[in-house]
């Protein structure tokens, strides 16, 4: 079992169950599955990017990911029907605990000047989305082999009903948020 998930099972669930008063501990917030997303615009114009960028993020999360196809065709971005725009990956389980801690704990300290991730990343429903610039943070990337630094989306979806549950579980586990100036 990872380390986060057992901080999660012994401190996390009796704190949130302290904080909002959940009488049944499967009442409580937990995480459901995160969703790594790499856009790759440029594809369009070299097709060896789809499978660089799918490489990178497969060396980040430990598992391959799926490539996106464009559904439409846009003419001012020059993407035709079907052809390869991004990758994603969705993590459940131990993969996904395992990818939590190796952001929280080694890649967002990695950022230059880093004073903790925004607060305005939820969506109403209880859902996270932490935009990332490069794939650099993470350790299993080799610099030298880089050629283009490409950001990512991270989305932690959470069973929580509010934004201020899954905040809450989120700042229990370990997630860096930025004081907000009062």
């Amino acid at each position: 079992m990872s380390r986060m998930k057992e901080r999660y099972q012994k401190e996390v669930v009796p704190a949130l169950q302290k904080e909002f008063g959940y009488k049944n501990v499967m009442a409580v917030p937990k995480i459901h599955k995160v969703v790594v997303n790499m856009g790759l615009g440029e594809a369009t114009s070299n097709a060896k990017i789809v499978d660089t960028g799918a490489d990178e993020l497969a060396r980040i999360t430990g598992q391959k990911p799926v490539t996106r196809r464009s559904k439409k065709s846009i003419a001012a971005f020059k993407v035709r029907k079907g052809q390869p725009i991004a990758t994603m990956v969705t993590l459940r389980g131990a993969r996904m605990w395992e990818f939590l801690d190796r952001l929280m704990n080694i890649a967002l300290p990695r950022v230059r000047d880093f004073k903790g991730v925004s607060s305005r990343g939820f969506d109403g429903r209880g859902n996270y989305t932490l935009g990332l610039r490069d794939q650099l943070l993470f350790p299993e990337i080799d610099y030298m082999k880089v050629d283009k630094a490409r950001g990512m989306n991270v989305s932690v979806v959470t069973t929580a009903k509010t934004d201020e549950e899954a905040r809450k579980l989120l700042q229990f586990i370990g997630m860096p948020f930025r004081q907000e100036k009062s």
